[in-house]
């Protein structure tokens, strides 16, 4: 079993803790907890590359269902009306090993709901008009 990391913290304080998970060939587990958000939809995703040091970088983003999607593109968490997010995913894109893999890129959540790439938006097939990147974490090996 392959395991990553990521803690997110922001200066608007959004923090909190992301696991994944991997079991040979199989999809990934994400799991987790993320705490300061506004209640609501806020897209979340991995991104292509994991350089912080001028904020996260986008990609395209899809949803996780359709057919063609960006492999980062994980759609929306809903926070409760407390700000949280308890994270459950399993996504098959999302590997922690091989020439794909996540690890040493930046997960991220926006401050607004993604649209999928099907809100007819300019921004909705580059970044699903998601908003800002309101907190980010690099992904890294758990030991």
């Amino acid at each position: 079993m392959v395991k990553g990391v990521a803690v997110l913290n922001s200066k608007d304080g959004v923090s909190g803790t992301v696991y994944f998970t991997q079991e040979g060939d199989g999809p990934t587990t994400v799991t987790g907890n993320l705490s300061g958000l506004k209640a609501g939809l806020h897209g979340f995703h991995v991104h292509a590359l994991g350089d912080t040091t001028n904020g996260c970088m986008s990609t395209e983003h899809g949803a996780p269902e359709d057919e063609i999607r960006h492999a980062g593109d994980l759609g929306n968490v809903t926070a409760g009306d407390d700000g949280t997010v308890t994270l459950n995913i399993v996504d098959s894109q999302i590997p922690l090993t091989g020439p794909n893999s996540i690890i040493g890129r930046a997960v991220v959540v926006h401050a607004d709901p993604d649209d999928l790439g099907k809100g007819g938006h300019e921004l909705s097939k580059s970044t699903g008009n998601a908003g800002g990147r309101i907190a980010c974490g690099i992904i890294g090996l758990q030991g």
